[in-house]
């Protein structure tokens, strides 16, 4: 039997134990928040086609923040383009001076008191661009602007003609064009239109730091779209030379040579007799696509720097020969390797001849170059099947 001095000591102890705060276990330290990168807060001096253009650029940036407008005409493309945005619009621009949460001032009112003003203002937080330089800049943006639109109409357009040109071409001849094209846009366009984000991306970082090189990198981006824009041109060409029903061969075929003559700086010879008057549109069409995709071996894998062309249009008889100066190829290596096959085109070159009931042969000697020669029927019972529809 315990003794009462041994209760009284267990019943302090519980007493203790009761009132004493509970230890609650650690917990890890919460993982710091990732801050979100500030946006840039910009304030445009000049309501006109500069300002505009400058508005429409910013409005798309996320990590640009468009603080005010100073315009003193009401009625001018960027203050109404402003106020679509919700941009608050002043007709006094030392209003937007005295603002402290500017970070970039660009004036593009071409008003030398303005300018004269804005040589005289220190802001340490704030970077100023004016003069030559803001003029260039909105220059590059709008002319920049107004190539994306021509681009995306281009590229709709494409995107139009091509549907048709599935619904017309056979199933095998549709897959190897899919490719080429697609190989065209990769190799051109898509290059040139990264190069173009590549450049703005970093003319975006180096804005506040370093204008003067951005003027440099704008230029650089001013030449790229150019270039773009005859890319995606000279891509809807080589998609479609011509209205099917009224396509004129002699004719596309001179345009296309010419185009090809100063996209490759390649020599091109091109000669022809008889009259494609009574050639079926799909015949026209095919042969085009045929010398076309064997001007583009040349080019790209022969390394040619002359071709010729000869076309013989006779009562019976259609016959053409593509030949160029290029390194050539063992036709017997090619033929065995169906990725060679394909990646040079010979697939949808001999499907087309073999649609219009017609032959193709290859000659290549090694070193000497290649010669293309094509034979098509125009007989009374050729005509129905090379204008049938696949």
């Amino acid at each position: 039997m315990p003794s009462p001095g041994t209760s009284v000591k267990r019943a302090a102890a519980t007493r203790v134990s009761a009132s004493a705060p509970r230890r609650r276990p650690a917990t890890p330290p919460r993982p710091a928040r990732r801050q979100p990168a500030q946006a840039t807060r910009v304030a445009i001096l000049g309501g006109g086609r500069g300002g505009l253009a400058l508005l429409k650029i910013f409005a798309q940036d996320p990590l640009a923040r468009i603080v005010g407008l100073a315009e003193i005409k009401p009625r001018t493309p960027g203050t109404r383009f402003a106020r679509q945005l919700g941009v608050p619009v002043t007709p006094n621009y030392r209003e937007l001076l005295r603002l402290k949460d500017a970070d970039l001032i660009i004036d593009v009112t071409g008003n030398p008191d303005v300018e004269k003003t804005l040589q005289h203002i220190r802001k340490p937080r704030a970077a100023i661009i004016g003069g030559a330089s803001a003029k260039f800049m909105w220059r590059l943006i709008d002319a920049r602007i107004r190539a994306t639109t021509e681009m995306a109409r281009t590229l709709e357009r494409y995107q139009s003609l091509f549907q048709r040109y599935v619904k017309e071409e056979s199933e095998s001849a549709v897959d190897e064009e899919r490719t080429r094209i697609a190989c065209e846009i990769h190799d051109g366009l898509v290059q040139t239109l990264v190069g173009v984000n590549f450049k703005m991306e970093r003319c975006r970082t180096m804005l506040q730091k370093e204008p003067g090189q951005c003027v440099d990198l704008l230029r650089e981006v001013n030449g790229l779209l150019k270039h773009g824009i005859q890319e995606a041109r000279q891509v809807v060409f080589n998609l479609r030379p011509g209205q099917y029903e009224q396509l004129d061969l002699l004719s596309a075929l001179s345009n296309y040579l010419n185009a090809y003559h100063k996209q490759h700086r390649v020599r091109v010879d091109f000669a022809h007799t008889g009259s494609d008057a009574r050639l079926h549109p799909k015949t026209k069409v095919f042969l085009f696509r045929i010398i076309q995709e064997a001007l583009q071996n040349a080019a790209k894998h022969a390394g040619a720097s002359k071709v010729s062309v000869q076309l013989t249009i006779q009562h019976d008889t259609l016959s053409g020969v593509i030949r160029d100066n290029g390194v050539g190829f063992d036709m017997q290596a090619v033929s065995r390797n169906p990725d060679k096959w394909d990646h040079f085109g010979l697939r949808g070159i001999k499907e087309r001849v073999k649609l219009l009931g017609g032959e193709v042969s290859w000659t290549s000697p090694g070193g000497a170059g290649t010669a293309v020669t094509v034979r098509i029927p125009l007989g009374r019972n050729t005509h129905a099947r090379n204008g049938k529809k696949n």
